[in-house]
C-alpha cells in the first residue's frame, strides 16, 4: 500500500476525525453557505458600523503616578479645563509691533474667534510674554470648545486657512498643538495598498496563478474588514484609541495572508501527491490548520499580556489586536476549505501539471534547496550559531540605550506648519517653551504664597529658562507655576530635570514651608508613563514567555526546544528594538531623530513575540512529523522538515515583511516606527533564526530535543499537531 492510500485510508475512518477534519469538510461541502455567511457578516458589522459611526478616545490616565495626581489636585480645586489650545504662531524679521501687522493680525484674530468651536482667543498684544524678546516671534492662544482629539480636522483647517489669510509683507503665520498635527497626518491607505500589491506579487511567484494568490489576501481583507467594524461600533463602550485601527490593519493583513499560506501551500502539496481537491483540502487542514490554531493562540496569549499594565489605551489595543488575530484564524480555518471548494478542480489542473512540467524538465525535488542548507549548517553547527549571533548582537547593543517618550511636534515632517510653529517657538522663545512643567503647590489657604516661593527657587535652578508667574486655582486652595526648561522637551536633559525636581529641588522646598508640591504636565506625564512601562516589563514579559513556553511544551512534549524558542524569540525582538534605536532615536538614513513611542516595545513585543512563535510550530511540527517518521534520525528530521517548510516560512516571512515595511510610508511616526520594528523582527526571525539557527540548534541538541522528563509528561495535556 502507498503512502497516499494510507494517507486515505488514515482520513477515511470516522472514528479518527478530529474537529479540523469536521469542519474543512462542512465548509468545503457547504462552500456557498459557508461564503453566505462570511458576506452577511462583514455586511451586516459594517452596516452597524456606518450608522454608529466611531468614537475613538485616547485614555492618557495614568494611575498612581505623580503626573496623574497633579491633574486630579487640579480637578479637585476647580481648575480642570474643558478644551485644549492652537497657538497661531507669528514671525516677521522686521517685527511685529508695527501698526499695519497689528491691524492685520487683530482682523485676522477676530474672524478666527468666530469659527466653529473656537472658545476664546487671546492675542499677542494683550498682556506680556506673548511676543519674543526681540520682537519678531509672537503668538496668539485659540482655547477651544473641546479637547484636542475631539476637535474636527475641518475646523482646525479653517483656523489655519484664516491664519494664513493674514500673511504678506513679510509676514509668516503658522499653527501649532495637537489639533494642528492632525493636519499634516494622512491615511494609511498608500501604505496598505503597497503592502497588498507587494504580497500579491510574491504569492503569485510562489503559485503560479492570481487565482490561487488573491485566496490568501480574500482571507485577509474579510478579516480584518469584519473586526475593524466590530471595533467601530465597540468604540461607544470601550474606551478604544484613535491609532488603534490601523495597528490591526496591519497585523491582520499579515497574519491572515500567512495564516491562509500556510494552509493554501500543504493543500497544493496535498493535491500534487494525488488527493482530490475535497480530502486535499481536509488533509491541508487537519495538518497545517493544527498548526494555524496553536499559533493564532501563542499571538492571541501573547497581545492579551498587555492587560497587566493597566493603561487603557493599551488594554484597548491588545483586545483589539487580539480579537482581529482570532478572527483571522477562524476565517482561515472556515472561508478558505469554502473557497478552495469553489476553485479546488481548477487547482488540481494546475498545480499537477506544473508538478510533471517540472519532472519533465529534470527539476529536482522540492525543496533540495533547503536540504542542502540545513546539510551545510548541520556540519559546522557551532560556526553557524556563532555567526548569527555575532549579527544579532551587534543589532541587540543599541536597545540598551533605548530613551522612551512621546513624539511632539519637534519630531514632525519638517513642511508640517506644526513643525513650523514649534521651531518658531523654540526660536524665538527658548527649547523648553514647546514643553514647559507644570508645578502644582497644594498649601491651603497658603498655596499662592507656597507657589511663588517655588517660582522664585526654580527660576534660579539650573536647568530651568524661566519660571512663570503662579496662578491660582478657583477656590485658592491651590496654585501653579509654569516652568520653562532649557532644553526642549524630548532631551535627555529635560528628563534630567523632572527628576531633580521631584527628588531634591521640591522636597527640600517643601521641608521648608509644608506644601506638597506635584510636577505635572504633557512632557512629566511622558516621563511617568515610559517608567510605568519600565516598571510593569518584566511582568508582562514573565506572563508571556511562561504561557508560551507552557504551551509548547504540550504541543511538541519538549523541555529544550520551548526554551529554545523563548530565547531566540527575545533575540530577534531585541535585534528590532535596536534597529529601531538606530533609525528613529539616533536619526540613521536621514530620519528625524526622536525617542521612541513609550508604549511601542511592549506592543512589538507582544505581536512580535507571538508572530515568531508563529514560525517556531511551523517549522517544528514538521520536524517532529518527521522524527515521528524516520524515529531514529534527528538530523534526517530537521533537514526533511526545513525542505518542507523553508520556502512557505521565507514567503510567509516576506509577505509579513513587505506588509510591514509599507506602513513605513504613513505619515504618522507611530506607524512609521511599528511597521519598521516588526519587519525588522520578521526578517531576522524567517531568515536567520529559522534557516540558521534553529537547524544548527536542533543539531547540537540531537535526541535530546525530544527529552521531557516523566512526571511533566503526566502532568501536561498531550496536544498532537500531526495526524497518525
Amino acid at each position: 500500500m502507498t503512502l497516499t492510500e494510507l494517507h486515505r485510508e488514515d482520513d477515511a475512518r470516522p472514528s479518527r476525525r478530529g474537529v479540523f477534519v469536521r469542519v474543512a469538510g462542512f465548509a468545503h461541502r457547504r462552500r456557498w453557505l459557508a461564503l453566505f455567511l462570511w458576506v452577511a457578516v462583514l455586511g451586516g458589522v459594517w452596516t452597524v458600523a456606518s450608522i454608529a459611526g466611531d468614537d475613538y478616545r485616547n485614555d492618557f490616565s495614568l494611575p498612581g503616578t505623580e503626573s496623574q495626581r497633579a491633574a486630579d489636585l487640579l480637578t479637585a480645586h476647580g481648575a480642570a479645563r474643558a478644551g485644549d489650545t492652537l497657538e497661531i504662531v507669528l514671525h516677521r524679521d522686521a517685527g511685529l509691533r508695527d501698526p499695519g501687522v497689528q491691524r492685520r493680525v487683530t482682523a485676522m484674530l477676530g474672524e478666527v474667534s468666530g469659527l466653529p468651536n473656537v472658545g476664546q482667543v487671546r492675542g499677542p498684544y494683550e498682556g506680556g510674554g506673548a511676543i519674543s524678546a526681540d520682537g519678531t516671534t509672537g503668538f496668539a492662544t485659540v482655547m477651544l470648545k473641546v479637547p484636542s482629539q475631539d476637535m474636527p480636522k475641518a475646523d482646525t483647517q479653517r483656523v489655519f486657512d484664516a491664519a494664513q489669510a493674514a500673511e504678506g509683507d513679510g509676514l509668516r503665520a503658522e499653527l501649532g498643538g495637537d489639533a494642528a498635527r492632525l493636519l499634516g497626518e494622512g491615511g494609511t491607505g498608500a501604505a496598505e495598498g503597497v503592502g497588498l500589491l507587494a504580497a500579491l506579487v510574491i504569492l503569485v511567484l510562489m503559485f503560479g496563478t492570481v487565482v490561487a494568490a488573491g485566496l490568501p489576501i480574500i482571507i485577509a481583507l474579510f478579516a480584518v474588514g469584519s473586526t475593524v467594524g466590530v471595533i467601530v461600533a465597540a468604540s461607544h463602550v470601550f474606551t478604544i484609541a484613535d491609532w488603534t485601527p490601523p495597528v490591526m490593519i496591519l497585523v491582520g493583513l499579515g497574519v491572515g495572508i500567512d495564516y491562509a499560506l500556510l494552509i493554501f501551500a500543504r493543500y497544493r502539496a496535498e493535491l500534487v501527491r494525488g488527493s482530490d481537491p475535497e480530502q486535499a483540502t481536509v488533509n491541508a487542514l487537519d495538518a497545517a490548520g493544527r498548526s494555524v490554531f496553536f499559533a493564532g493562540c501563542t499571538v492571541i496569549l501573547a497581545l492579551l499580556g498587555l492587560v497587566a499594565f493597566g493603561l487603557g489605551s493599551l488594554q484597548g489595543m491588545a483586545l483589539s489586536v487580539a480579537l482581529t488575530v482570532l478572527v483571522t484564524m477562524l476565517a482561515a480555518l472556515t472561508l478558505l476549505p469554502a473557497l478552495l471548494g469553489v476553485f479546488g478542480r481548477r487547482f488540481a489542473r494546475q498545480f499537477t501539471r506544473r508538478a510533471e512540467r517540472r519532472r519533465a524538465r529534470g527539476g529536482g525535488a522540492e525543496g533540495d534547496a533547503w536540504r542542502r542548507l540545513a546539510a551545510v549548517v548541520q556540519r559546522r553547527p557551532l560556526a553557524a550559531l556563532l555567526a548569527a549571533g555575532v549579527l544579532l548582537g551587534a543589532l541587540v547593543i543599541p536597545a540598551f540605550g533605548m530613551r522612551l517618550g512621546f513624539s511632539d511636534a519637534g519630531s514632525d515632517a519638517p513642511d508640517t506648519t506644526s513643525r513650523q510653529a514649534y521651531d518658531l517657538l523654540s526660536a524665538g522663545f527658548g527649547p523648553g517653551f514647546n514643553g514647559p512643567l507644570l508645578v502644582v503647590a497644594d498649601g491651603g489657604p497658603g498655596a499662592a504664597q507656597a507657589a511663588a516661593a517655588a517660582a522664585r527657587t526654580l527660576s534660579a535652578t539650573p536647568g530651568v529658562q524661566a519660571a512663570a508667574e503662579p496662578v491660582s486655582t478657583p477656590d485658592g486652595k491651590a496654585a501653579t507655576v509654569l516652568v520653562f526648561p532649557a532644553s526642549a522637551p524630548q532631551d535627555e536633559r529635560t528628563s534630567a530635570l523632572v527628576g531633580d525636581l521631584r527628588d531634591d529641588v521640591l522636597p527640600a522646598l517643601s521641608a521648608q514651608n509644608g506644601a506638597r508640591y506635584l510636577v505635572g504636565g504633557s512632557t512629566a506625564a511622558a516621563e511617568d508613563y515610559a517608567g510605568k512601562v519600565a516598571d510593569r516589563l518584566p511582568l508582562f514579559m514573565a506572563i508571556v514567555v511562561g504561557l508560551s513556553v507552557i504551551l509548547l511544551m504540550a504541543v511538541f512534549r519538549s523541555v529544550l526546544i520551548p526554551l529554545k524558542a523563548a530565547l531566540l524569540n527575545l533575540l530577534s525582538i531585541g535585534a528590532a528594538l535596536g534597529a529601531m534605536t538606530l533609525v528613529f532615536q539616533d536619526g540613521w538614513f536621514g530620519v528625524e531623530p526622536g525617542p521612541i513611542e513609550a508604549y511601542l516595545p511592549v506592543m512589538v513585543f507582544a505581536i512580535v513575540f507571538g508572530l515568531s512563535m508563529d514560525y517556531e510550530i511551523f517549522l517544528i511540527s514538521r520536524i517532529h512529523e518527521e522524527w515521528t517518521r524516520s524515529g531514529d534520525d534527528p538530523s534526517r528530521a530537521v533537514r526533511e522538515g526545513l525542505a518542507h517548510t523553508g520556502s512557505v516560512i521565507t514567503a510567509a516571512g516576506a509577505i509579513m515583511i513587505v506588509i510591514f515595511a509599507a506602513f513605513m510610508l504613513s505619515p504618522q511616526r507611530l506607524l512609521q516606527q511599528t511597521g519598521f520594528g516588526m519587519a525588522v523582527a520578521i526578517f531576522v526571525d524567517a531568515v536567520v533564526i529559522r534557516c540558521l539557527i534553529v537547524p544548527a540548534a536542533m543539531e547540537m541538541m540531537g535526541r535530546r530535543a525530544w527529552w521531557l522528563p516523566a512526571p511533566l509528561a503526566r502532568l501536561l495535556p498531550k496536544v498532537e499537531l500531526e495526524r497518525h
